[in-house]
């Protein structure tokens, strides 16, 4: 998992711990939550694939957000 590089939408690299936010409105699939752009998302944590990362909101736990929706805060 090294070697995979996360980037943001922005292109800056992305890395456990971080802090994010939403660049979008984003409807969450199951729920009737809608995570508005702007939210911050704080102690991100990387999966093995480049383009996602796995949080917590004070709404809905174990979210795995795509990084084309995310800027670093």
């Amino acid at each position: 998992m090294s070697d995979i590089v996360v980037k943001d939408s922005n292109g800056t690299a992305l890395e456990d711990g971080d802090s994010v936010t939403l660049t979008k409105d984003l409807k969450v699939k199951g729920t009737s939550e809608t995570l508005r752009r702007g939210t911050l998302v704080k102690n991100i944590r990387l999966t093995g694939r480049a383009d996602e990362v796995e949080c917590h909101t004070k709404k809905v736990k174990g979210l795995v957000l795509k990084t084309q929706f995310l800027k670093k805060a």
